[in-house]
Parts: C-alpha cells; structure tokens; sequence
C-alpha cells in the first residue's frame, strides 16, 4: 500500500538523520577553514559545484542557533561587502573584467540613491549589437523613475546574444555588484530592452524570474516553435511557467517589419492558457499599436517601465511553477534542486494551515529541497512534505550552516534561507 511505502520512507529519512547526527560536526576551526574555502569557489564550475556539496554537506552538521545564526550572516555580509564585486559609482562605461575587456557596460539613470535598478538590454544579432544604442534612453527612464539604469552589452554578437552561455551569467552578476555598491533594494529589479533586447528581457528575465519585480520587453519576443504551415504553436522552454509571479508589460507594433507581431500575440496567449492552467500572471499585460514599426512606444521605454515600478518581487510567494532552463540555476524562489531537469514543470505550493509543500510533477523530483524559514513554513512544527498527493516526508526541521551557505552567494538576502527539507530518493514524482 502506498500509506505503508510512505511511513517506510519516513522511517528511513529519520534513520538516515540519526546516522548523519553520529557523525562528529566540524569544530570551530575546521567549520572557519571550510567557510573560507567555501568563500573560493565558484559553483557554476562543475568540479568546484562537487566540492562546494562536499563542504555543505560537513557544514549541514552543524545546528544553527539564534546567536551562531547572527555572527555567520555578519560573516556573509562582510564578505558581500568587503570581498566581493563592486561596481564604479559615476556615469560613464566601464568593463566589468578589466583586463580581458569584452564585458561592457554603462552606468546610468539615477546614481546616488537609487530606489531600484534598471537593466537595459540593447538589440541587435548576429555580428551587430551594442549598449551605446539603447543606453540613452535607458538612463532617462532611470532618471525619471529614481533607477539606477545600467546598460551591458552581450558577450557575443549572436542572434540569442542575451542567453549564451558566459553572458546570462554575467548580467546576474552585474546585477549582484549593483546591489552591493548602492544598497540597492533587490525587490525592486527591472529588466527592459528593444529588439533582441525584448528578447532577452523576456527570456533571461523568465529563466531568473525570482530575481525581478518586473520586465519590460519591447519589440522583441521569446523564441518560437513553428509547425510547416508557418503558425506558433510553442515557445522556448523555461519561459511561460517561470513567469507566473512576475509583472510585465510587452510592447509590439503590429507593423514593425523586423519582429512581425505573430511570436509576441502567441506568447500572450500561452500566458493567458497558462492562467488557466496555474492561476497567477495578473499583471500581465501585452501592449500592441499600429503604426510605430520597430520603434519605441511613445514615451519610450520609460512608458513600459514606469508601470512595473510599481510592483515589488516577493521572494515566498505561494505558489511557484518552475520550467528549469539552466544547469547552474539550481536555486528558484524557495526550492533548490542540485541536477534541474529542463524542460521538466514542477508547481510547488505552500500550505500554511497543514504546515506542508505540496509538489507536483510528471518527473522525479528526487533530491530536490524545500527552502525553510519562518517566511515559509513554522518550524517550531512538523514540516509535511507531499510530492503528486502522496506524503513522502514529515520531520522537525532545524537551522543549519549548510542550508545557510547553501543559498547565501548572492546579495539577496531575501532569497538565503536556512534550512530545508529533502525530496526522498523514492518520491512519487513519476507517473
């Protein structure tokens, strides 16, 4: 009976952690050699991602006290401040490596005390495409909306610049420095952008949906799947899904001869279907006019951005639906899975009432974690765990360093929690 194979795998998760608990925790100064070298590594690398798990793993050993708990994040904060990026502070261009010099960006918009942060991201394709097009009108929309503007150009001038491997990377990075120089409030991350701006605001911007209050693509749109008589039958994987708790206005003229307006009409909707399907996306809103060609609305960016602005992310929200697109995004909003699987759709719910997640999907969600915290769960309570209605886990959940560090990289501090709850080997993720 599935009841009987539940309790099993209760009993085994809870003698798996007694076992775990036998194992003597790191002392003091072990766990400060293991945070530094911690500290070293860069998790995107595979063989650092390995080793990274292997210090986690030793640092899951160590419970995490109120008081403990306060000196680690001063210790992550020092290190967010002291040791890592930052960004120059007046308006001009810069590049963010120095000394290879292909990563450029300009810094604009307002500077001294930004209320939020504006990423512009510029248009062009194969061999053609630079900041120096849409930075202008970037920077007057951060003026004008109290953001600082800030305005990269994409690593290599292909026709999906803005997702190739090294650029999506660093614009997440660049986005971390900015937070760190200005204090900026990392609830309130804007991605815009034109062309094949549009698209990657659109794409990076649904691949890193936890990361921003809001995007605002204009003239561009996700990739399509055509079928041969030439109609848009699907989109990239990793977008739509994502995109449930994110606000968005998209722009699109329906004479605009560069981005014809059939991808962004279809988008619109696959976003409406998906409503229907996993509620959500309701500050959605497609933006189509005639007679603007592959130009600006009036207003500019400015006029798309500016009603984002009114809009925070909210890092817990209750319901998430995740398409992973990604090896190395292994963190979305509260859930952490060490190997995603692409294109697999995961829809993860909290009950508070029942103090439980409940996860659903046609693949194994094996290994996958349920980030903890107060925002997220009591954990003065038992934490239940189902995956496809079946229960597969129930345990008191404690802080530890490991789940700290395990989500603390970045900035973001609303997005580090610390402590989390495991998918058992043998879930019920599959049909």
């Amino acid at each position: 009976m599935r009841w009987i194979a539940s309790i099993i795998v209760a009993a085994l998760s809870l003698g798996a952690g007694l076992i775990a608990q036998d194992v003597k925790p790191p002392s003091k100064r072990e766990s400060k050699e293991l945070f530094a070298e911690w500290k070293t590594l860069d998790p995107r690398d595979d063989e650092q991602f390995l080793r990274e798990q292997e210090i986690l793993t030793q640092l899951d050993r160590i419970p995490l006290k109120k008081i403990g708990e306060r000196t680690w994040r001063k210790d992550l904060n020092k290190w967010q401040t002291q040791e890592q990026r930052k960004l120059p502070t007046k308006s001009r261009s810069y590049y963010f490596w120095e000394k290879e010099k292909k990563a450029l960006f300009l810094i604009g918009g307002e500077t001294k005390k930004p209320k939020g942060l504006l990423i512009g991201m510029h248009g062009g394709g194969v061999g053609s495409g630079d900041p120096s097009g849409i930075h202008g009108t970037i920077s007057t929309a951060g003026s004008a909306l109290d953001l600082l503007a800030i305005s990269p150009g994409v690593l290599e001038k292909t026709e999906r610049g803005w997702t190739d491997s090294g650029t999506e990377e660093w614009v997440i990075d660049l986005v971390d420095a900015a937070i760190r120089t200005w204090d900026i409030n990392p609830a309130r991350i804007y991605f815009s952008g034109h062309s094949m701006g549009g698209y990657g605001s659109w794409t990076l911007g649904a691949h890193h949906a936890d990361r921003v209050a809001g995007l605002g693509p204009s003239a561009g749109a996700p990739s399509p799947i055509y079928n041969f008589d030439g109609e848009v039958i699907d989109l990239d994987s990793g977008v739509i899904p994502n995109l449930r708790n994110v606000p968005m206005v998209v722009f699109q003229s329906v004479d605009d001869p560069r981005v014809p307006p059939d991808v962004n009409q279809a988008a619109a909707k696959f976003v409406a279907a998906a409503k229907e399907k996993w509620g959500g996306y309701e500050n959605f809103r497609y933006w189509e006019v005639d007679g603007f060609g592959h130009g600006y609305p009036e207003g500019g960016l400015q006029a798309v951005v500016r009603p984002l602005t009114a809009f925070e992310r909210n890092p817990v929200p209750e319901r998430i639906v995740w398409q992973p697109a990604l090896d190395w995004k292994r963190q979305f909003y509260w859930l952490w899975w060490e190997k995603p699987i692409n294109e697999a759709i995961v829809i993860a719910d909290l009950d508070r009432e029942s103090n439980a997640v409940h996860l659903a999907s046609e693949s194994s969600l094996a290994g996958m974690r349920i980030l903890l915290d107060d925002r997220v769960l009591d954990l003065a309570e038992e934490v239940l765990l189902y995956v496809n209605g079946e229960e597969v886990a129930r345990a008191m959940v404690s802080p530890t360093v490991g789940d700290l560090l395990r989500t603390a990289r970045t900035p973001d501090a609303a997005l580090h929690f610390h402590a989390s709850l495991t998918v058992p080997a043998t879930d019920a993720g599959t049909q």
